[in-house]
């Protein structure tokens, strides 16, 4: 699903920095293809992510490991854009093995042309996630 999901990302006029596995005989653990996409995002050389695995639930749960990302594991077109409208997702995740390519394509159009909401309790939502993640980060620096 890869390479038919860049070619789309290219056809759009989308600049693609691909950070994954090139052949089909490399391995790959989501886990570094996760750090490597959001670490793109934190350093502001990427303003959204993709990340292509088996079903992308261990996608999805790699990048949400690191600080300041959020990502959505999305396999409709709705979630895909509600995501970012309503969550400011950075990173979509997404699953070869459960989707097709023709609605990856859709799920990729509907997250990039979609733009988080200036609604006052979606924002709001998003700043109490933050909060929940700095509080986390420094219970742990406790407890260490």
């Amino acid at each position: 699903m890869k390479g038919p999901a860049i070619k789309a990302l290219e056809r759009w006029e989308h600049e693609v920095t691909d950070l994954g596995v090139h052949t089909d005989t490399e391995d790959a653990d989501f886990p570094d293809i996760a750090q490597l996409v959001c670490d793109e995002i934190r350093a502001g050389r990427a303003d959204k992510g993709v990340i292509v695995c088996g079903t992308g639930v261990g996608a999805a749960i790699a990048a949400n490991k690191v600080p300041g990302i959020r990502a959505a594991l999305c396999h409709d077109v709705y979630s895909a854009h509600q995501c970012v409208e309503h969550d400011d997702v950075h990173v979509l995740c997404m699953g070869a093995q459960i989707i097709g390519i023709k609605l990856a394509e859709d799920i990729l159009s509907a997250f990039l042309n979609a733009e988080f909401s200036i609604d006052e309790h979606f924002r709001r939502r998003v700043a109490k996630l933050a909060d929940m993640e700095i509080r986390a980060a420094k219970e742990l620096l406790e407890t260490n």
